[in-house]
């Protein structure tokens, strides 16, 4: 992906939360910006990172966990809270994913992700309070085979996610 940071950071900021995600994702670590990022991005590759697995349990849908899929073989490791609050990036709504009281190895870790179209999610990843990578996630509960094979096109291309109408 040839985004520059900032053009990845435009495209979030003009995003919506959107729906939680359901179910199991593909994720897909965003190599872009300076060393730091594009380091903890390739070992993201390198560990194998396969996507986070959604269990949205509370009555209304917008609470729950994950647990992040890791190897070739989508071994399930380090679990999360996932709600929504505001981003740290802007300060508006978002969808967090808090790895403080859930994580001895990833406390100091925070997720924020938001819908970039049906099925397709950008997210920041914080140290503490720095950023230091961005990734996408597909959730194909949210959408059709044919819409998740699109989406994940988007991920490998040059052009910026373009948000589509709804479906009658």
């Amino acid at each position: 992906m040839s985004l520059t940071r900032e053009q990845l950071d435009d495209i979030y900021r003009s995003a919506t939360p959107g729906p939680m995600p359901t179910g199991d994702t593909r994720g897909t670590a965003i190599v872009t910006g300076a060393l730091l990022p594009r380091t903890i991005a390739r070992l993201a590759q390198l560990l194998a990172w396969q996507g986070k697995v959604f269990d949205m349990f509370a009555n209304d849908g917008e609470a729950g966990i994950l647990i992040n899929k890791v190897t070739p073989l989508s071994l399930s490791f380090i679990v999360a809270k996932v709600y929504r609050d505001v981003s740290w990036l802007d300060r508006k709504d978002t969808i967090v994913i808090d790895y403080s009281s859930t994580s001895f190895f990833a406390k100091v870790i925070r997720d924020e992700i938001r819908q970039v179209e049906p099925g397709l999610y950008l997210g920041k990843v914080w140290w503490r309070k720095t950023r230091v990578l961005d990734f996408a996630l597909v959730c194909p509960d949210q959408l059709g085979h044919a819409a998740s094979t699109e989406s994940e096109a988007i991920l490998r291309s040059d052009t910026k996610p373009v948000k589509t109408p709804a479906k009658a």
